[in-house]
């Protein structure tokens, strides 16, 4: 049997004879090679699939070029031109991998930190591509101009400047300090004095003189009290012109009561400055603890000094002649002739010579002993003077900083 002759496209226009299958019959257009061929030109993608099931290459291969040209004529609307001799090698589809389901169990889950860090990554990556491409400016892009080179010398010098220089504020206060320590000292000594407590001690205690003009140790005590209560209260002289003794009389003569007027308001006046003292000296400790590292401690120290030396002078010459001492205080705060009573008067008995020494002594006493402790307390020893350089050192660079810090802002905000 002669083999079938090669069949001619359906272009051509000639028609070839049909071929035989093995066993000698004509098979059906569905198997015809010429058939699928002729399919695949047409654009058949049905006739395509059946030729290419058919199991001939020649077949396949134009199945698939009438695949690629079905889906060009879709998409553009013209199929490309098939040069004539060249063959269209397959292209078969490679099917995508399968996407493993998300369980649900994930889904109410929150994004790891690491994911979480590459997300902030990507989009700061994605934006700051934006912006190059773009060429938009940074928005801090004038905070990272740096100044002129005699700009950050200048600022330097000033910062060195601040540091090294001693501000004049914090040496005022300490110097208030030390002044307003002897004077709070004394008088808060002397309202300790002038309290009912140091009255009954002073006529109880053994040694005291009695009275020879008939008052007892609880007359005295009465009446003194009166007086010393007087001299912190807000009454006035009825206080104390108004009082009688057993007998009906006046117990204070009108030149005591004058006296006791005088005496209460350089009491009240002195306990009011020593209030006011106490406040400026909170105020300017306050200042100190937060301007000048170890200025308290300086300015406590040179106000117990000061006081040692105030108290010791003092009482070197009240030693030296009491009698004299006395009377020059007097002299200082009350006009002359209106301190010197008789003894029969009723201030001369109740405070007698020996009162005005034990109070100048408790006075004393009470000073000294506040200010040796505070001196104590206050002794600028290695450490603590180290501690105050370190605390110096630490404090001068961080306002340099804060300064410099402003005068950066401001240029910027100029810029």
């Amino acid at each position: 049997m002669k083999p079938a002759p090669a069949a001619t496209k359906a272009g051509d226009g000639t028609a070839g004879p049909v071929p035989e299958t093995r066993s000698g019959q004509h098979s059906d257009p569905a198997g015809d090679p010429v058939s699928a061929r002729d399919a695949a030109s047409a654009g058949d993608p049905v006739s395509a699939r059946d030729a290419a099931s058919a199991g001939d290459p020649v077949s396949a291969r134009d199945a698939a070029s009438a695949r690629d040209a079905t889906s060009a004529r879709d998409a553009g609307g013209r199929a490309p031109q098939e040069s004539p001799g060249r063959t269209v090698p397959p292209h078969p589809e490679q099917p995508a991998p399968p996407v493993p389901p998300v369980p649900p169990a994930a889904w109410k889950q929150p994004d790891s930190r690491a994911v979480r860090k590459a997300a902030e990554a990507a989009s700061g990556d994605a934006g700051a591509g934006r912006g190059t491409s773009d060429n938009e400016p940074s928005r801090t892009s004038a905070l990272q101009v740096r100044p002129p080179q005699e700009e950050v010398e200048r600022r330097n010098a000033e910062r060195e400047q601040a540091a090294k220089a001693k501000p004049v504020a914090p040496r005022v206060m300490q110097v208030l300090l030390a002044v307003f320590y002897p004077v709070i000292l004394l008088v808060l000594a002397v309202r300790a004095v002038t309290s009912p407590l140091f009255l009954w001690v002073e006529y109880n205690r053994p040694g005291f003189p009695g009275d020879g003009y008939g008052f007892s140790t609880d007359d005295r005590t009465t009446y003194g009290s009166y007086a010393v209560d007087y001299l912190s209260n807000w009454s006035g002289a009825r206080y104390l012109g108004e009082l009688v003794n057993r007998s009906g009389d006046n117990l204070f003569t009108a030149g005591e009561v004058s006296h006791m007027a005088d005496v209460k308001l350089v009491i009240l006046s002195a306990f009011t400055a020593g209030f006011v003292l106490i406040l400026l000296s909170v105020v300017a400790m306050i200042y100190l603890r937060r301007r000048s590292p170890g200025g308290v401690r300086r300015g406590l120290f040179a106000g117990s000094i000061a006081t040692l030396v105030i108290i010791i002078g003092l009482g070197v010459l009240a030693s030296l002649g009491w009698e004299k001492f006395f009377a020059d205080f007097h002299s200082v705060f009350f006009a002359s002739g209106t301190w010197t009573f008789s003894l029969q008067d009723t201030l001369i008995r109740l405070f007698p010579g020996q009162f005005w020494v034990d109070a100048g002594i408790v006075i004393g006493v009470l000073v000294l002993a506040a200010a040796v402790l505070t001196a104590v307390l206050t002794w600028p020893t290695r450490k603590r003077r180290n501690l105050a350089k370190d605390a110096s050192a630490t404090e001068a660079p961080r306002n340099g900083d804060a300064s410099a810090e402003a005068e950066a802002q401001e240029s910027n905000s100029r810029a």
